[in-house]
C-alpha cells in the first residue's frame, strides 16, 4: 500500500507560480511511475507530468511544457510540481498518483492505470 497526500494548492493570478507537494508513505519502491494529474469541472482527468522514480525520466503534457517541472526527493519520499507562468486554464483539482512499473514509459499510462491516488489539492488561477 502507498499513501499520498498533496499540499500547496491555492489561488493565484495569471502569470503567478505555485509549488505542489505530495508526501508519499508506505511501500514506495524505486520502480514506480509517479505522476501529477488534474481535473477541471466537467472535464476528464488529464495527465500533467510524470517521473520515473528510479531514473528521474520525465514527461509533460504539451499544455504545460516549459512552464511546469516535476521533481522528486527520494530521501524524503516527496514528489513536487513547480508551476510557473500559470494560466486560467490550469485551474483544477491536482492529484498525485503512483503505480509500479518495470520501465520508465510512464507517459503511456492513463489515469485508470494508476493504482494509488492522493485526495487532491485545488489550484485556481484568475485572469
Amino acid at each position: 500500500q502507498v499513501q499520498l497526500v498533496e499540499s500547496g494548492g491555492g489561488s493565484v493570478q495569471a502569470g503567478g507560480s505555485l509549488r505542489l507537494s505530495c508526501a508519499m508513505s508506505g511501500n514506495t519502491y524505486s520502480t514506480y511511475c509517479l505522476a501529477w494529474f488534474r481535473q477541471a469541472p466537467g472535464k476528464e482527468r488529464e495527465r500533467v507530468a510524470t517521473i520515473y522514480r528510479t531514473t528521474g525520466s520525465t514527461s509533460y503534457a504539451d499544455s504545460v511544457k516549459g512552464r511546469f517541472a516535476i521533481s522528486k526527493d527520494n530521501a524524503n519520499n516527496t514528489l513536487y510540481l513547480q508551476m510557473n507562468s500559470l494560466k486560467p486554464e490550469d485551474t483544477g483539482l491536482y492529484y498525485c498518483a503512483a503505480r509500479a512499473s518495470p520501465s520508465a514509459n510512464c507517459r503511456f499510462f492513463g489515469p485508470r492505470e494508476y493504482k494509488y491516488w492522493g485526495q487532491g489539492t485545488q489550484v485556481t488561477v484568475s485572469s
